[in-house]
């Protein structure tokens, strides 16, 4: 299979999909690379990294996409490239469809199939394709909002863990998956007072088992949320919907109680936020200000470090690019149940039931097309 790898061009993004690794794995399995040139550069990989790696360097996205069987990017297409996917192309990366419609609507009209990291899945609910930028943005989740709890940024001024003879932030974590249980860890380690809510008991065990003295595992509801985030200095928004979007949490009315110069950190943006005020915002301007309390909105988060994001996606990503490759989509998606619940459209035809949901669209059973 012609494979190509894509530059990203969303703002701030610096990440790419595979390393030249990845590419020296799929070439020994007797596919083509087609790498965009200086799609690594970003994340610290020249070139001719990819070339020795056995990758031929096309100039432009266009090249990539006109010779590409299945193309490969870290985030969704971008509205210069719509026009560049082809009928029958597989589109292989994040999609987030749920949370853009203009975009659903744009590549059921390429005729493509679009197969989404973020909707891949085992038999016992897990995400191993989201697992890894989860966990990267969990962690970053804790490291931005220390920052961003700085007077310097419109902060309390509030150390994280504060020091001998000082009480530490209290840190709230709304979701104990794979991002709440990150951004925990680190808020934890940095010395926070830290709760994290979920809404399954037997996560809530667990955690409960694993987490550190500092960390207090609670069963969610809408009635300790509001009591929690009014004492909050940092609360992180951790809340996952597989494929659908995110659940809004906490609404402006909530926001008003809690302590000016608290911060918010919205890790589900991706897939249109869990806090009612949240509206996407990019590395270069990372955060605003709604009733006092500062908000963290960034959409790509893990692309602030792109070299250790890259790594962990290419490690993930690469057994399901070379299954794809190997035995060509569909035939991919008949052996394997996992990649077949990342099919999100086929053609004009949405195969993902949460996506068709969102936007009242007809929803075609995967099963049809296969």
């Amino acid at each position: 299979m012609k494979v190509g790898i894509l530059k990203e061009i969303k703002p701030q993004e610096n990440r790419v999909c595979m390393t030249p690794a990845g590419v020296e794995t799929m070439k020994h399995h007797g596919h083509t690379i087609f790498v965009e040139k200086n799609a690594g550069q970003g994340s610290g990989f020249d070139d001719s990294d990819y070339v020795s790696a056995g990758a031929e360097i096309l100039n432009t996205a266009a090249e990539v996409f006109k010779i590409s069987d299945m193309v490969m990017h870290v985030k969704e297409p971008q509205p210069s490239e719509y026009s560049m996917i082809r009928k029958d192309q597989i589109v292989f990366t994040y999609l987030h469809l749920a949370a853009d419609k203009g975009l659903t609507e744009a590549l059921m009209k390429t005729g493509s199939i679009g197969i989404a990291y973020e909707t891949v899945e085992t038999d016992d609910g897990f995400l191993p394709l989201l697992a890894p930028m989860s966990e990267v943005a969990g962690r970053l989740a804790t490291q931005e909002g220390a920052k961003y709890l700085e007077r310097t940024f419109g902060g309390r001024g509030i150390l994280l863990g504060g020091v001998p003879g000082t009480p530490p932030a209290k840190v709230v974590v709304i979701g104990g998956g794979v991002v709440g249980y990150h951004a925990a860890v680190i808020a934890c380690g940095m010395g926070a007072d830290v709760t994290i809510l979920d809404m399954d008991l037997t996560r809530v065990r667990y955690l409960s088992e694993i987490m550190p003295a500092n960390c207090k595992p609670l069963m969610s509801s809408p009635a300790l949320l509001k009591e929690l985030i009014q004492d909050a200095d940092l609360v992180v928004g951790a809340v996952l919907v597989a494929g659908a979007k995110a659940p809004k949490l906490i609404t402006k009315d909530m926001l008003s109680t809690m302590k000016k110069g608290s911060v918010i950190v919205d890790v589900a943006i991706d897939q249109g936020g869990c806090f009612e005020t949240s509206k996407p915002t990019t590395h270069g301007d990372p955060i605003f200000e709604i009733d006092g309390v500062v908000h963290y909105c960034v959409a790509n988060m893990p692309g602030a470090v792109p070299l250790t994001s890259t790594i962990a996606l290419t490690n993930a990503t690469l057994p399901y690019a070379v299954e794809i490759a190997n035995n060509g989509w569909k035939k991919a998606c008949k052996s394997s149940l996992e990649l077949r619940k990342g099919i999100n459209y086929y053609g004009d035809k949405l195969t993902y039931k949460p996506v068709a949901d969102a936007f009242g669209f007809e929803h075609t059973p995967v099963q049809n097309i296969l």
